[in-house]
């Protein structure tokens, strides 16, 4: 009877996706395969039902909103396959845990409610395309009472600040996925993910993921799944892929005017003739509204002294000076204030086709976000050296707070990080501002970038690394800013 119910379950699952295809047989291993120009597995009820999808969502109301885009097209998906529709979670709403995003912390609750009566956990970014058919063919390769970590691998070059060095002696042996690509985990792997976390600091979370899992040997690495792709959806090189990445067409509309955008550039006297020519050869003409802050008063370059002394590192003293300028009368108006580091890398254009996403009227905080202590309760922040960006609702709501440096050379960026957590205003990600060099990120991981920034002028030529990675030839030439394929890569 249990065979008899298994083979009418499969030939409905024939006749429901039935009209795609000319011809639908069931075979003795209970398996429907579907005949037609194109070779596919017809989709069985119980293989829908053993895979939980998590959407890596953020509350940001424009990644909510693509993050509902992405759920609403794969219930499509399988809508015609099942009627009852497998699990779709968006991970910014499934717990009042801020620190989610790390996913690690999150594992033994996601086991607890799906440990039972599922096999698979497939995490997604907003980006990601699923073509759900190919996605079960790729799965079923492996045994899924097995512990299994699948995903598009990435390695290093190099040993590499933004991974503490790990692996030093031969930075390319460890495989770390790339999230764009979509990752799994097995159930039984999940199932023992129960582990303290084993840093305080969360930096690269692809990277701290696959270590977390290898524990030091005695969990499995990373297995390579080819059909995990990041190639563009339509790309003729992804015919056989079951991910790939979405390219949203248009963008979000008209770039912000550079004229609402304030830059402030934290310096001091010592890397007035060193740092700040390269500002001035790369990417400060791109600014209509930009400041120099400093130590000192400098009229040749000019630099703006707030009255806070130079320290060697933090600069908590520094930037809470820069917010309250921003929003006196000392300084045009704008819906947008972008800080950096008198060493940071950024295309403007760039910037300015992100931001016609987000709603400036909303408290907004972007960059890289890292995370510190979230596995206890911690908070993330906005990594300050690829370039911290705020809407002035947000400068706004953090200045009208309590909030305040506890000493003037406390780090910047993680001070302002507890008090958006304080404040309960979320930190917005994008993987678009690099904290590091280009030489600190995989090659591959690049590859399908178009980034806004980079960060630190150790052993590179800055200028060089700018032209070759952030500059636009086009941008001075159109009226209308970036050319077709770097507003869509964006």
């Amino acid at each position: 009877s249990y065979l008899l119910s298994s083979v009418t379950a499969l030939g409905m699952c024939c006749v429901g996706v039935g009209r795609y295809f000319t011809s639908c047989a069931v075979f003795s291993n209970l398996m429907c395969v579907c005949l037609s120009d194109l070779f596919l597995c017809c989709l069985c009820v119980a293989d829908l039902r053993e895979i939980v999808f998590v959407i890596q969502s953020q509350s940001n109301s424009f990644h909510m909103s693509w993050a509902e885009r992405q759920r609403a097209d794969l219930l499509q998906q399988t809508q015609s396959l099942t009627q009852t529709p497998p699990p779709v979670l968006l991970l910014h709403s499934l717990t009042d845990n801020e620190g989610d995003w790390s996913i690690l912390p999150l594992l033994p609750y996601l086991s607890s409610l799906f440990g039972k009566n599922s096999s698979w956990l497939v995490f997604l970014e907003e980006e990601t395309n699923v073509k759900v058919t190919k996605l079960l063919q790729a799965l079923r390769k492996f045994d899924r009472r097995k512990e299994w970590f699948l995903g598009k691998p990435l390695h290093d070059e190099e040993s590499t600040i933004i991974h503490h060095y790990a692996f030093a002696e031969n930075p390319s042996i460890f495989k770390y996925p790339d999230f764009s690509a979509a990752w799994a985990l097995s159930i039984p792997l999940l199932d023992r993910s129960d582990d303290p976390l084993k840093s305080d600091f969360t930096i690269d979370l692809k990277h701290e993921v696959a270590l977390y899992i290898w524990e030091n040997g005695h969990g499995p690495r990373l297995t390579a799944v080819p059909e995990l792709c990041t190639e563009p959806e339509h790309s003729p090189t992804a015919q056989h892929c079951a991910t790939t990445l979405r390219r949203p067409a248009p963008l979000c509309g008209e770039p912000v005017k550079k004229e609402d955008i304030f830059v402030a550039v934290k310096t001091c006297k010592k890397f007035h003739s060193e740092r700040v020519p390269v500002v001035k050869k790369t990417w400060e003409r791109e600014a209509s509204l930009l400041e120099y802050y400093s130590d000192h008063t400098d009229p040749s370059i000019p630099t703006i002294d707030l009255g806070v002394p130079n320290t060697e590192r933090g600069h908590c003293g520094k930037t809470f000076a820069i917010l309250e300028r921003y929003i006196s009368d000392a300084v045009p108006k704008t819906s947008w204030l972008l800080v950096v580091d008198d060493d940071t890398l950024i295309s403007l254009p760039r910037l300015q086709m992100l931001l016609s996403c987000y709603n400036p009227s909303e408290p907004v905080c972007l960059g890289e976000r890292y995370g510190y202590g979230l596995g206890q309760g911690g908070y993330s922040y906005i990594t300050g050296g690829g370039g911290m960006v705020f809407s002035r609702a947000a400068v706004v709501r953090l200045l009208a707070s309590d909030c305040k440096c506890y000493r003037d050379d406390a780090p910047d960026d993680m001070v302002l990080g507890m008090c958006l957590n304080a404040l309960g205003l979320p930190v917005t990600h994008s993987s678009l501002f690099h904290q590091a060099r280009p030489e600190d990120y995989s090659r591959d991981f690049l590859a399908h970038q178009v980034p806004i920034s980079f960060h630190k002028h150790w052993n590179i030529d800055p200028v060089a690394v700018f032209n070759r990675w952030l500059k636009d030839e086009s941008v001075s030439t159109r009226p209308h800013g970036l050319n077709k394929s770097t507003k869509e890569e964006l």
